[in-house]
């Protein structure tokens, strides 16, 4: 892969997402729902079981009978064990079913381990799967071996939705998120997103808009529409509201749906009722 050499000044950006940012606010309750359907609705937790995935999965099913106006979430995003039992138990079937894969959150397995463990959530469900980008390769400049697994993976799951998670925080400078989001969707991913929530960086406003100035140079390049997905950290209305501006800024409007736009969160969706109900709500 050719790296790209753009320089990124942080400083302008962030003026930028500030003036974008200024255009939305956190009293609209149609933006909030809005955001609210793009929520990944998320449990990865080391302590989750069949029964914890089961009562979240009752939630999600039942959201319209307790709040008649709002909408669904986009997806729930488990671990790979799970997958079967949301799928025996999730009645609201245009919800996705999103699995961490591909030794998730390290990526620190076999090739082999990878491909078996996301054919195995696919096979069991699964409408998409979160992988983690070798980081410890792409460091080290070995951007072939990179791209040659994210290209397998995607080939094994095919048709399901591919994301690829770049970890973005623990990169130094600008230029490497560029490149990371260029060289996984050039490798077929179908959503590049910032960060497993594992790591104490996790996602940031900044190396989102740079993953979007990827996408856009991708599709003006090839015509292919690539998806946008913030995780970690992402649990007030503000901080959604911030990523929806940079979004909107840099892709517009047609970005702005859960086919192309995607927020991982576990405590967002309780806040985001919170302020639409004017009273607290903690329903998931």
């Amino acid at each position: 892969m050719e790296t790209n050499n753009i320089k990124f000044i942080r400083a302008d950006i962030e003026k930028q997402i500030k003036i974008a940012s200024s255009k939305f606010s956190s009293s609209d309750n149609i933006l909030l729902k809005r955001i609210f359907s793009l929520n990944d609705l998320t449990s990865l937790n080391t302590q989750d079981n069949e029964e914890k995935i089961r009562a979240m999965v009752f939630k999600v099913n039942g959201l319209k009978s307790v709040y008649p106006d709002m909408p669904d979430v986009a997806a729930i995003c488990i671990y790979p064990p799970f997958v079967k039992t949301a799928k025996n138990n999730l009645s609201r079937k245009h919800i996705n079913i999103a699995a961490v894969s591909g030794g998730f959150p390290s990526s620190q397995t076999y090739l082999s381990v990878k491909l078996a463990e996301s054919e195995i959530a696919v096979n069991n469900g699964a409408d998409e799967l979160d992988i983690v980008l070798s980081l410890g390769k792409f460091f080290s400049d070995d951007y072939t071996f990179c791209s040659t697994e994210i290209n397998l993976i995607k080939k094994a799951i095919a048709p399901s939705h591919l994301k690829v998670i770049l970890e973005s925080g623990l990169m130094d400078n600008l230029s490497d998120v560029y490149n990371a989001s260029m060289l996984a969707l050039k490798a077929g991913a179908d959503f590049i997103k910032t960060s497993t929530g594992k790591d104490k960086k996790s996602a940031d406003p900044v190396s989102v808009y740079v993953m979007c100035q990827a996408i856009k140079d991708h599709y003006e390049e090839t015509g292919f529409k690539a998806g946008i997905k913030p995780a970690g950290g992402i649990s007030t209305p503000d901080d959604a509201i911030t990523y929806y501006a940079v979004v909107s800024h840099v892709l517009g409007e047609e970005w702005l749906n859960n086919k192309l736009f995607r927020i991982g969160a576990s405590r967002l969706a309780n806040n985001l009722l919170t302020v639409i109900e004017g009273k607290e709500v903690n329903y998931f």
